[in-house]
């Protein structure tokens, strides 16, 4: 069994991240997606909760005819410990897949095998990108999924994303 693993935050899950789990399901038998940092929402960096994310994820990846375990993980702030922690949370695995340096040297420090896929379009295809775009008005929806786009117009996102953007000296009158 080929059974891979791929952690990222997707916040939002974006067309980078679908390029990526597309080319991993023509190899691998089973893809394990660790939505990392799942403790954390409602924060401009980290907008939507490990529930939502879910929802994207395997809502984008559901006509992708490979197996998927979409597991939210909690950071616990010791880099030295947390293969551990991943490995006592999700299904056996035998190939990481990152490009993130410190992934890549955590789990290779563990003896587990690494393979770092190209980046699809890194400077346009980041969660910090979407998040700007979304900010600003601007077309983040041709960055994402229409699964995505649909949950985040779902959950009302895109208001979530500019209320907690905002700053409490924004103008607005007091109550």
């Amino acid at each position: 069994m080929k059974r891979g693993f791929y952690i990222g935050r997707f916040q939002p899950y974006h067309n980078g991240h679908q390029y990526i789990l597309e080319k991993i399901a023509k190899t691998a038998d089973e893809i394990i997606i660790g939505v990392g940092s799942a403790q954390l929402s409602h924060e401009p960096a980290n907008p939507f909760t490990a529930g939502e994310r879910v929802l994207m994820i395997t809502r984008a990846l559901k006509h992708i005819g490979c197996p998927l375990y979409v597991i939210p993980i909690e950071d616990i702030r010791r880099n030295a410990l947390w293969v551990a922690h991943v490995r006592s949370m999700v299904p056996p695995f035998y190939t990481v897949y990152s490009g993130n340096p410190l992934v890549v040297r955590l789990f290779e420090e563990e003896g587990i095998r690494v393979e770092s896929p190209a980046m699809y379009e890194r400077d346009s295809h980041s969660g910090t990108e979407i998040r700007k775009r979304i900010l600003e008005d601007g077309d983040w929806e041709s960055l994402v999924p229409d699964a995505v786009v649909q949950v985040i117009r779902e959950i009302d996102g895109v208001r979530r994303i500019r209320q907690i953007a905002r700053s409490d000296g924004d103008g607005r009158e007091p109550w």
